[in-house]
């Protein structure tokens, strides 16, 4: 991978991890995508190589080109930019369970050597030690997108060996099991993290380092993974960030920050209505 690149003091691992993951986007893609780095990268794809590509959000934004990141997939932003808007049932029905969509990009809290996804409690289910955000529409991308990108933080407490929770079906326990179960999509097949990047490997489906960044040792990466992690025999460097890919990030988050701060200070100043006045007859 050799592509003009800027200094490797210059950038930081999230701007690494969000530019590698935009990079596995292609011309055309319709990608099914949820907030925060999938968000990131998805738009990133969209502002640089592939702006042709069809960005569709669980609300029912389909062709949307948002000027700023959203908030939540209720953001009025990704409406107003949306070559349409349909309703909820329609973008699972129409474009997820006929096989419309080409990637899923999905994050998690944690992740499991055959790519099984835990985005709903950390401990034990009824008394958990923290309870996340939940199942959303997770389940259902990574079942009937055509691929699914995942993109989270590596460490032992993400990488873990054994989940708290399976939210998110990858390749349950591997070795063709997703396919007996005629599950239809191909499952994950790339994890980018902050260290480098996994991809199932072929039989056994377990997820194996196969490209790390710069300056990044494998005995780091293996260091931050809960399990023996598997290494390919040949190990890429992912090329540094250039110049325009972190202009065009940098921007993007500027702008979203100062949209949303914008409208933080909009709402504060909106005067709350006085409790409506009871009169008794």
């Amino acid at each position: 991978m050799s592509v003009h690149s800027c200094s490797v003091n210059s950038y930081t691992p999230d701007e690494m991890m969000t530019i590698a993951a935009a990079r596995l986007i292609r011309p055309g893609c319709v990608c099914f995508v949820g907030i925060g780095v999938p968000s990131a990268a998805a738009n990133l794809a969209r502002l640089t190589h592939a702006a042709d590509m069809v960005l569709i959000y669980e609300s029912g934004a389909i062709g949307t080109h948002p000027r700023v990141l959203p908030l939540s997939i209720g953001d009025g932003e990704l409406a107003e930019t949306a070559t349409a808007v349909v309703p909820l049932p329609e973008i699972f029905s129409y474009w997820l369970q006929a096989g419309r969509i080409d990637v899923g990009f999905l994050g998690a809290a944690q992740i499991d050597r055959f790519g099984n996804l835990n985005s709903t409690v950390i401990g034990g289910y009824r008394k958990p030690k923290t309870r996340l955000p939940g199942a959303g529409g997770a389940p259902e991308i990574a079942h009937h997108a055509k691929q699914i990108f995942v993109v989270l933080k590596q460490s032992p407490r993400t990488f873990v060996a054994k989940l708290d929770f399976c939210t998110s079906a990858g390749f349950i326990n591997g070795h063709g099991e997703r396919a007996r179960r005629a599950i239809p999509g191909a499952g994950p097949q790339a994890v980018i993290t902050d260290l480098g990047v996994l991809k199932p490997a072929t039989g056994s489906q377990e997820l194996t380092l196969v490209a790390r960044y710069e300056n990044v040792s494998v005995e780091r990466i293996r260091a931050a993974t809960g399990w023996p992690l598997a290494v390919a025999d040949r190990m890429d460097v992912v090329a540094a960030p250039t110049a325009d890919e972190l202009r065009v990030l940098r921007d993007l988050h500027k702008r979203t920050e100062i949209a949303h701060a914008s409208n933080t200070r909009r709402s504060k100043k909106t005067p709350r209505p006085a409790p409506a006045s009871h009169v008794n007859p």
